[in-house]
């Protein structure tokens, strides 16, 4: 049986596997891996739908996993620093093992053609 220090830090963990259950979740929290992200960005490279990843940016929110800032009418989306050492490892090995897939490859590919070399207008 764990002791209540020990359940503490299991409870980041569970929250940060139920938030990236999901194979959208995960193709965003790989792309955040790289940097911060406007939505409309994230929305191009993945072909969501504005509720949609609105839906998902929100349950990672939710989880601790990504933050975001508003800047005018776009809002842009970054990595969480994780406080428990644990997490942030189990979420770095997961996003590098996530990263080589070749679904992702094909993300980065929009990514950068949705960025191009201007910001959000």
């Amino acid at each position: 049986m764990l002791s209540s220090t020990e359940h503490l830090e299991v409870r980041p963990i569970t929250r940060l596997f139920r938030a990236l259950g999901d194979e959208t979740r995960m193709r965003i929290v790989a792309l955040l891996a790289h940097g911060e992200l406007c939505v409309c960005h994230l929305e191009s490279a993945l072909d969501l739908g504005q509720s949609t990843a609105s839906r998902h940016l929100g349950i990672l929110k939710a989880a601790g996993v990504v933050d975001s800032r508003r800047d005018g009418t776009w809002v842009y989306y970054r990595l969480v620093e994780q406080e428990h050492e644990t997490t942030a490892q189990a979420l770095g090995v997961l996003t590098a093992a996530f990263g080589a897939e070749r679904a992702l490859k094909s993300d980065h590919a929009k990514l950068r053609k949705a960025c191009g070399p201007n910001p959000c207008k």
